[in-house]
């Protein structure tokens, strides 16, 4: 994926190493693409900043420390380059995070030549909008909405796609709704000055490993994009239907709120010393778990518990490959693991001293709430992780989280003075580990099977040791790893989540791009650092041009594909980093 990722916690964009949009979903993450030429070159739309000739490269990189990117051209008329970056400050008390796209044009050298595209469509590419032209704007009219392009350029050389002569600096701020009224060049270089300032002092507020710094940073800046401010939802990437591998029919929506995802997310950005995500993702999701009487694993970003998955026939998929599917099948399957994922992404609220004027009563029945659930569904089949849509099992997966859901509450009690909910913890967590221990472990393989009831090998166990069941001096932790790599290990160093038949298409071929740092954070959690650092190294290699890693990774041809920014794969960047390199004695200490 040749993309960079911007936005501003209202909206999210994906620009490609030429400046092309061809991802730009308005007014919200889930909504209909307004550029969407990645899922059709032909009907999806875009919005481009080029030269008009064929005889010029370009490099990108993002500035540094912020989520505002610079494609540089060079050509042999002269050379320029386009910032793009979404408005995202503090202002009057509050953050300005508009759906407002500002594309900033400046000469280098020579007299280069431009061609401004832009090409908006809506409705999954069913509506192409006309364009009016007005004194200093250009309007495409959506129903119900409009778009507004206002640029001190000439109008007629965008509508008229004519390449020009590029002489003094051009802004263009594309609006949704709203538009730009104030004075264009001053106001957008202000946004300018203040989203780079606002980028770069919360990078200044991130807690860092000793190594591996800038990677922890472009993380965690990417994860930061996929909080949806307004509800506090973190969705599990920016993109629907990038296949998993090309004609594989593997292609999904996740512009979502998978509960599991959010917890990992939260659990990276606490890591890093990023605790406002948290606070924010505490009201969805107490409006979530106390409205409904048992959770789902994913919600719409504002709660939504009805995702309906549709296949949009209008646009024929990337690179050809459909179907386009707008909304997600897994809203309605069962996963208990989720119970013990929302208990331990809020248990900050009551283990944290910082976050005391949270806690209430309320608090304390969700708590309870969701550890009624743990108990009542510890022996009930679910999809699992990996959401099998025709094989619901008991699987250990959930078993974990149902163990991990008891080791939190017993802490959360035994802080709190509460016996009482100290010794349904602990219950639960010897209640879960039995069943693990009894009906998972597969002695003659040598490790923890994916369900009680099969015997099959699968990467997402190797969170018995990132989570703290097996610790080094377990005698099951090393065989259960080294199972692990015998069975999924790919390259030495890529993983495969599972190779068993899951109900959702025969090719799962690709390895998932998380599972190959969740095997660096279990090989440094046993002592194998050495090896973590190696495996770590080969994995950043997969990286794209500017640090993005998307959901899978071709062992054969080294490709990422599957849906981009993917924020398991960069939690696992952090999480990795932390467990090779987790105290800074590199940048100072004796």
């Amino acid at each position: 994926m040749d993309h960079a990722l911007i936005g501003n916690c209202s909206y999210q964009a994906l620009v490609d190493h030429h400046a092309r949009i061809d991802w730009l979903c308005w007014p919200r993450f889930d909504s209909s693409p307004v550029f969407g030429g990645l899922l059709d070159t032909e009907k999806g739309g875009f919005f481009s900043i080029q030269p008009p000739s064929a005889d010029w490269t370009s490099e990108q990189e993002y500035v540094a420390n912020t989520n505002l990117v610079r494609t540089t051209f060079e050509s042999p008329r002269g050379s320029f380059e386009v910032t793009d970056f979404a408005p995202r400050f503090h202002q009057y008390q509050r953050t300005f995070k508009p759906n407002m796209l500002i594309r900033r044009v400046r000469r280098i050298a020579g007299e280069p030549l431009v061609q401004v595209r832009c090409r908006p469509t809506w409705d999954y590419g069913r509506i192409t909008p006309e364009v009016f032209l007005s004194s200093n704007h250009l309007t495409y009219d959506i129903p119900g909405e409009k778009l507004r392009l206002t640029t001190n350029m000439p109008l007629s050389y965008v509508v008229e796609e004519k390449g020009f002569v590029l002489e003094e600096e051009l802004w263009l701020v594309l609006t949704w709704g709203e538009p730009l009224e104030a004075a264009l060049a001053e106001t957008a270089l202000t946004f300018y000055n203040n989203t780079k300032d606002y980028w770069e002092r919360w990078v200044k507020h991130i807690s860092l490993p000793g190594r591996f710094q800038k990677q922890v940073v472009r993380s965690a800046l990417t994860l930061k994009l996929h909080q949806y401010q307004d509800t506090g939802a973190i969705t599990a990437a920016a993109t629907t239907s990038l296949p998993e591998v090309i004609g594989s029919g593997r292609n999904w929506d996740y512009r979502f709120c998978w509960l599991r995802d959010a917890y990992f997310t939260l659990r990276a950005m606490r890591r890093i010393g990023h605790i406002d995500e948290l606070e924010a993702y505490l009201g969805f999701i107490k409006n979530i778990a106390l409205s409904n009487d048992n959770l789902q694993p994913v919600y719409g970003i504002s709660g939504e518990t009805e995702l309906t998955e549709i296949e949009i026939e209008t646009l024929s998929g990337f690179k050809n490959s459909g179907p386009v599917r707008v909304g997600n099948g897994a809203a309605k399957q069962v996963q208990f693991d989720v119970y013990g994922e929302v208990i331990a992404a809020i248990a900050p609220f009551f283990l944290d001293f910082r976050f005391e004027n949270h806690l209430s009563g309320t608090s304390f029945r969700l708590i309870r709430h969701l550890l009624e659930h743990v108990n009542s569904t510890m022996e009930l089949p679910d999809a699992g992780i990996w959401e099998i849509r025709d094989d619901n099992r008991v699987h250990t997966f959930s078993l974990l989280f149902h163990w991990v859901a008891g080791r939190v509450a017993t802490r959360i009690g035994e802080v709190h003075d509460d016996a009482e909910l100290a010794a349904t913890g602990k219950a639960i967590v010897q209640r879960a580990q039995d069943l693990i221990e009894n009906h998972c472990w597969n002695e003659e393989g040598g490790f923890y099977a994916d369900s009680t009831t099969s015997q099959n090998p699968d990467a997402a166990m190797l969170m018995m040791i990132n989570l703290g069941y097996l610790d080094k001096d377990h005698p099951k932790a090393l065989r259960h790893l080294q199972a692990l790599e015998k069975r999924l290990l790919v390259n030495g160093h890529l993983m495969h989540r599972y190779l068993h038949h899951d109900g959702l298409g025969e090719d799962h071929t690709a390895t998932f791009t998380v599972c190959g740092f969740w095997y660096v954070e279990a090989l440094a959690r046993l002592g194998f650092k050495t090896r973590a650092e190696e495996v770590f190294q080969k994995m950043l290699t997969y990286a794209n041009h500017v640090g993005l890693f998307a959901e899978d990774i071709d062992p054969k041809t080294g490709d990422q594909s599957g849906n981009f920014p993917q924020t398991y794969s960069h939690v696992g960047v952090i999480n990795s980093a932390f467990a090779i390199s987790p105290v800074p004695n590199e940048v100072g200490d004796p």
